[in-house]
């Protein structure tokens, strides 16, 4: 999507910008735009900018500075249209969902799915019921990842059908956490078939990992041992560090008994993983657990 400026020239298309690992990067970024954005009469481009600005400040954890860009956002709203409503909407929800304040986000989370199903958006129609599962109870998660699913199987959009990737792995996780694994595997697989025809390579390992750890829950060691040491040599080739692969190598060391190999990868993946802020604020027993078994 490339708007045009009122003078004739052309606004960037920002969301091609968007860098996830780096949001402070992406952030930097996003503010070189808006003065630009602001002077052209596009309105909603300038809008959804704010709303894309406010997301890189709640991945960084500045909740107080999201909400007041979304606050600016929110002030533009009645002159904008059906798109902008949508990701305005999706992006405080975001930053609710990210504080902790799931009770907050679910309304923005569903007003958001229901202003994108009439008329049809079927990628943010996607985003918010993919939202909705991460929002929702246990009970309930399944239901939204399989009516996301259904549309991003059923749509034309290019982008849309991209959805399907992360919405097997989340349905994926969704079986694994009520430990139907079998299930689990049968979804992470799908997973990577997917991922492999849109060719999202940084997703396809991540796809291969979920496979194996999910092996391992089923006793089938040694298959997730290979699966997991081809990833390793995938991120030594890369001069790569990945700290959930040192950590499954070490579960699978340890259950074929050979403690002593797997104490260097808990190690290695206490390292890593420690530097997580999610993961020291999330799981601090899981780092905890790390750190022993690495001595």
């Amino acid at each position: 999507m490339v708007e045009l400026a009122s003078d004739g020239g052309t606004l960037p298309n920002f969301d091609k910008l968007w860098n996830y690992d780096d949001p402070a990067s992406t952030e930097t970024k996003f503010r070189e735009l808006l003065s630009a954005a602001k002077e052209s009469n596009n309105l909603s481009y300038y809008i959804q900018l704010l709303t894309q600005l406010a997301r890189t400040e709640g991945l960084q954890r500045k909740f107080e500075d999201a909400h007041r860009t979304l606050n600016e956002a929110e002030d533009l709203l009645k002159k904008a249209d059906a798109r902008t409503r949508i990701r305005y909407l999706l992006e405080r929800g975001r930053v609710f969902n990210s504080s902790g304040q799931l009770a907050k986000a679910r309304p923005f989370f569903l007003q958001a799915w229901e202003f994108a199903n009439s008329p049809r958006e079927d990628f943010y129609a996607i985003d918010a019921a993919h939202m909705m599962a991460i929002a929702e109870p246990q009970t309930s998660k399944m239901e939204w990842n399989l009516k996301a699913l259904e549309i991003a199987n059923a749509s034309s959009e290019t982008r849309a059908r991209r959805w399907r990737g992360s919405l097997y792995n989340n349905i994926g996780w969704d079986y694994f956490e009520s430990k139907e694994y079998d299930k689990a595997l049968e979804a992470f697989k799908k997973a990577l078939r997917a991922r492999e025809e849109a060719e999202q390579f940084p997703e396809i390992r991540v796809a291969r990992w979920c496979i194996a750890k999910t092996l391992r829950v089923l006793n089938r060691v040694n298959e997730a041992l290979e699966i997991q040491e081809a990833l390793l040599a995938e991120y030594e080739r890369s001069k790569q560090q990945d700290g959930y692969v040192y950590e499954e190598l070490a579960e699978c060391l340890t259950a074929l008994r050979r403690q002593d190999e797997a104490k260097k990868y808990f190690a290695k993946a206490y390292t890593e993983l420690s530097k997580d802020i999610w993961l020291k604020e999330k799981e601090p027993g899981r780092l905890k657990r790390l750190k022993e078994l690495s001595n």
